[in-house]
């Protein structure tokens, strides 16, 4: 019995122009209203998807929302912490100095703010909902536990920042690509499906209960943890592979189509 449909955000939930559809809101909020948990999952910290948040109505004192690909599971009302992990500063050393040696650029993320890091290439990394940027070189970066790292610039140069790094580095971090601009670097445990399991044992729940939609590599985790992983008509090929489970595209209202259906059952 599905009781948590968890949602990646960018190319899935939401239109090419960033919005939710009245029709997506809609299905959504029908479910939601019969008890079955509506769950954000992104990349990005709360507040810069809070509109989102308001728009589907989860507001209530059980809704939960899992950010920063998973190394943050937060609630959306209280803001308390159910379950956090990231990397320290001595982590993020080996990939300063690659990025260093080869010229590429390098956000850190604490769970508030971004560091975008100063003695190195310029970034093109970009969050709504008022989030600081706070430029910094790496000597000066504070000693704090940070959600994540984020090489953002033009598709070509993250495809040869992929193609050459090394086996330290790919043994060090999980890396997903989540947009074409935008490659992540998390903790080797950091995962949408980690932070999707805590939340489910939260609800004394398990993998067997959670439907998930998602559509790039970033969301590989919790499509294939999930009963019932949904990939978007849009999504790249790999992903298609993973599950049975398809709907149409993010432009089509993919969301509401499979879930209008499976839950009238």
């Amino acid at each position: 019995m599905i009781k948590l449909v968890a949602l990646d955000l960018d190319n899935t939930l939401l239109t090419n122009d960033k919005k939710i559809s009245l029709t997506n809101e809609k299905a959504l909020k029908a479910i939601h209203e019969q008890g079955i948990k509506v769950v954000l999952c992104t990349g990005r910290p709360i507040n810069a998807i809070w509109h989102y948040i308001e728009q589907l109505g989860l507001t209530e004192a059980t809704d939960y929302t899992i950010t920063f690909n998973g190394a943050l599971v937060i609630n959306n009302t209280s803001r308390e912490v159910l379950a956090q992990q990231g990397l320290s500063k001595a982590d993020l050393v080996p990939l300063h100095e690659f990025c260093a040696a080869n010229g590429f650029p390098m956000d850190v993320l604490n769970f508030e703010q971004v560091y975008p890091i100063t003695d190195l290439n310029d970034s093109i990394y970009q969050l709504g909902g008022d989030i600081k940027f706070e430029p910094t070189s790496f000597d000066d970066l504070p000693d704090q536990l940070y959600a994540k790292t984020v090489a953002a610039a033009d598709p070509a140069i993250l495809d040869r920042l992929q193609a050459t790094l090394t086996d330290e580095l790919k043994a060090k971090y999980h890396i997903v690509r989540s947009q074409p601009h935008i490659l992540e670097f998390l903790s080797l445990t950091t995962d949408k499906s980690v932070g999707l399991k805590a939340l489910l044992n939260h609800f004394d729940a398990d993998y067997s209960n959670l439907m998930a939609f998602g559509d790039a590599e970033n969301d590989t985790g919790m499509l294939k943890a999930a009963e019932v992983g949904v990939a978007m008509a849009n999504s790249q090929p790999a992903i298609l592979e993973l599950t049975d489970y398809h709907t149409d595209t993010n432009e089509n209202d993919g969301v509401a189509q499979f879930v209008n259906k499976y839950f009238a059952k």
